[in-house]
């Protein structure tokens, strides 16, 4: 698993440099060559943490333990359910907002967002509730 991660990194980069190129060459327009450098950037990062996961011991199990403890998960698990209660009543404000500002294409997007993530929550509540 941790060689795939490798990997990715790797690739990132290399997709990052070829859309770069790409886009300096005027193969592709001037939006990849953002999405490029920010892909040579990422993935740089990743490449980096992953090189000093694998030659730092100290910062490994740092990691690892950081990953594994039962408080971790919890914070974690507890800071997805707000950024999920604030996305639904931020993109519900937005679309009542946009409404009276006369914007309908944004109106709608912002309130097919709202949808989506009830619905994503309902189906995943159902699977959840027949698991456990």
């Amino acid at each position: 698993m941790k060689k795939v991660r490798l990997i990715s990194s790797v690739l990132e980069v290399i997709i990052g440099i070829t859309l770069l190129a790409l886009s300096l060459v005027n193969l592709v327009d001037e939006y990849w060559s953002g999405f490029g450098v920010a892909m040579i950037f990422v993935g740089s990062l990743f490449l980096l943490r992953n090189i000093k996961y694998h030659t730092n011991e100290k910062y490994r199990e740092e990691i690892d333990v950081k990953n594994s403890d039962e408080r971790n998960r919890f914070l974690s698990l507890k800071a997805w359910s707000w950024a999920g209660y604030l996305f639904v009543i931020i993109a519900a404000v937005t679309t009542i907002v946009f409404k009276f500002m006369g914007k309908d294409d944004l109106m709608m997007l912002s309130g097919g967002g709202v949808c989506l993530v009830v619905l994503l929550y309902y189906i995943s509540y159902m699977v959840l509730r027949k698991k456990y």
